[in-house]
């Protein structure tokens, strides 16, 4: 509800919205696409990291993010622009974002549960989680997208086939009703139960091990970074689903608020699960210095 007494164009709020969240992306993707082009080309270009789990579930998580931030530039900007996109189209996007955002909180479990096994059990785990892992993230898209289509189908063949097809100037979303939001939630606290379950446990043996004592202060500080990030991820994620759609200034804002921080963790992402690595940043300052050095050749050449 507005907090003021006048009638609530709800159409003006969102293009509005729209307008900043499309700038938002646009900045979010080409910095997290950036990032994931030289992680991905580092492990791709190794032979022993791009067999390691650790490093095909990042490259996967880094994908999902440099994908979510373009297809959410592509849904905004569709939103601000008023394109007057069919409505079936709209949806289409919307629901692909949606699974991408969802992988990338699903690949982020999964990196979790891959710590504490190798932390946990170094020795029993390598074969094991050598022979699964690609089964496992088949698996969790099968699950992603099977999801999100039954969803799909039980709110898209509401309305009828017209309203479907007829294009409209402002986007609307899908997958926005109770049961899908219910859902929603109970997927996110699954997730993040999984992730916070894998980190207790990490945490525990890590302090039987004594790599948590006072003096290992970068221990600590890498869960604690870690779980600060979570916090990011999955608190404007809970709120968003919890408030749906309102008008108002107050609204408004702090729907914007939730959304730049929601951005900014996915910013963060790369740095944090990527170049926070120390392997990466070893193969990053020789790879980058490989570069130097053959620009260097090739601008010697032309000169000669």
């Amino acid at each position: 509800m507005n907090l003021s007494s006048e009638h609530c164009n709800i159409s003006d709020w969102l293009r509005l919205e729209a307008t900043v969240k499309a700038s938002v992306y646009t900045v979010a993707f080409f910095f997290a696409t950036s990032v994931t082009i030289i992680i991905v080309t580092i492990v791709s270009q190794n032979s022993k990291l791009k067999k390691e789990a650790r490093y095909i579930l990042l490259c996967h998580h880094l994908l999902c993010i440099s994908s979510y931030c373009g297809l959410g530039v592509v849904f905004q900007g569709m939103r601000a622009l008023l394109a007057n996109s069919p409505v079936l189209m709209c949806w289409v996007v919307f629901g692909v974002q949606l699974s991408v955002g969802e992988g990338i909180l699903f690949t982020l479990a999964l990196m979790a549960v891959n710590t504490y096994l190798a932390i946990c059990w170094p020795l029993k785990s390598l074969a094991f989680v050598d022979s699964v892992k690609y089964r496992v993230l088949t698996g969790s898209w099968i699950i992603i997208i099977f999801k999100n289509v039954c969803l799909f189908l039980i709110e898209g063949t509401s309305p009828p086939l017209g309203a479907v097809l007829k294009s409209e100037p402002l986007c609307p979303v899908i997958l926005n009703g109770s049961a899908a939001r219910a859902i929603g939630m109970v997927f996110l606290f699954l997730l993040l139960s999984i992730i916070l379950v894998s980190y207790s446990l990490i945490y525990q043996e890590g302090k039987r091990a004594g790599h948590f004592n006072r003096s290992n202060i970068k221990a600590r500080k890498t869960v604690l970074i870690h779980l600060v990030q979570m916090g990011l991820h999955v608190i404007p994620t809970l709120i968003f689903i919890g408030l749906g759609k309102m008008c108002g200034l107050f609204f408004f804002v702090l729907n914007l608020v939730l959304f730049g921080v929601f951005a900014f963790a996915q910013c963060l992402n790369p740095l944090i699960y990527g170049l926070w690595n120390k392997e990466l940043q070893s193969r990053l300052y020789r790879w980058m210095c490989c570069q130097l050095w053959c620009g260097h050749m090739m601008t010697n050449r032309e000169t000669v």
